[in-house]
């Protein structure tokens, strides 16, 4: 009989060997499996908690308004009104209706209430491009507020949305669409050359290589809405320096996760600006109208400054436009000086053989 391979191999020698260890990587690749899938389902999961927790039962909260009333009833007005149920309204009182009419057009205020002393009448001035239903959830609390003192009101809209621009949703749909092509093209560029660049000067060349993209997707994005659909019409240079800002703020951040976390970051990027950013932005509804938590994060985080941001522009001859852009560019700037300080981090740890793992 003639020996072969498998007569001579010892018992526990070179094919036990290979088969423990195929083993051994199959089941580490289903622990990785594993935790991908279950990090996807807590994504999934956290976006129907964050959607529903923030629309499922809008309530204005603290909404400002001013109130314009001789001052015999200024004062006593204004106590009425912040301690009805539920602080719905951040009631003051105004000097006059000129003063009024001026913190509408800036955007710091969401209504002016005008009592008229001499009849049972009064006005009350909201401002519709800061938001449709915020605008209508002030008219509705005012409204039973008056009549409960035995008196009707007249609602006229100072700042109405533009004629495209129906619900004041279209700029929350441009801010959205900026974002996800923001972070979707440093997505893209980590399947093709690598989660996590090499060096610092690769990521330096991913940071510049960025920049034609955000300016060509804000001018696609602001010729859009404009020209082509008439939804915000004017302020076309500011519109465009705001959506390539916003462009490449996504994409840095998804950058500066990407090299934090390798593949994984792509998921702390969806948590931050799908998640947690896109119900907090003030689309559907102002932070007034979210719960604490939604309408605490939403100035804070690029999509709720970016929706701001781009309603001042349109709309409050871009009064307070400075601390929404210095939330956008703090972002940014964290994400590059992650990204570059990272890949410098990665390098090193590769160059002197050891694992780079997670660099939070």
């Amino acid at each position: 009989m003639t020996d072969t391979d498998a007569d001579r191999r010892p018992p526990g020698g070179a094919g036990t060997q290979e088969s423990f260890g195929s083993e051994l990587r199959g089941a580490l690749a289903q622990r990785v499996t594993f935790s991908l899938v279950l990090g996807v389902l807590l994504i999934q999961l956290g976006f129907i908690l964050s959607y529903v927790g923030a629309f499922h039962h809008p309530t204005p909260h603290r909404a400002p308004v001013l109130v314009v009333a001789p001052a015999a009833v200024s004062a006593r007005l204004v106590g009425e009104l912040n301690s009805l149920p539920g602080d719905p309204l951040q009631a003051s009182a105004s000097t006059g209706r000129a003063g009024a009419l001026v913190a509408l057009r800036h955007g710091s205020t969401s209504g002016a209430l005008l009592v008229d002393p001499a009849g049972r009448r009064d006005s009350l001035l909201v401002a519709g491009g800061g938001g449709a239903a915020l605008a209508s959830a002030v008219q509705e609390v005012i409204a039973a507020a008056e009549a409960a003192r035995g008196r009707a009101v007249t609602v006229t809209d100072v700042v109405p949305a533009q004629p495209g621009d129906a619900r004041g949703l279209s700029g929350f749909y441009l801010v959205i669409g900026w974002l996800v092509g923001g972070y979707l093209v440093s997505a893209l560029l980590s399947l093709t050359a690598g989660a996590r660049p090499a060096s610092t000067r690769r990521a330096l060349i991913r940071l510049i290589a960025l920049v034609p993209y955000a300016l060509l997707s804000g001018l696609g994005g602001t010729l859009i809405v404009g020209p082509l659909l008439g939804a915000l019409t004017g302020h076309f240079l500011a519109i465009w320096a705001l959506g390539a800002l916003l462009v490449y703020c996504a994409a840095a951040v998804t950058i500066a996760f990407q090299v934090m976390l390798g593949t994984l970051g792509v998921g702390l990027t969806l948590l931050l600006f799908v998640v947690l950013g896109n119900p907090s932005a003030g689309g559907a509804y102002p932070a007034p109208l979210l719960p604490g938590f939604w309408r605490a994060i939403s100035p804070a985080i690029p999509n709720g400054a970016g929706v701001q941001a781009l309603r001042r522009i349109v709309y409050f001859g871009s009064y307070h436009l400075a601390s929404n852009l210095i939330v956008i560019a703090a972002y940014t700037l964290a994400g590059i000086a992650v990204a570059v300080g990272g890949s410098s981090l990665v390098a090193r740890r590769a160059k002197a053989g050891r694992p780079v793992g997670s660099l939070l």
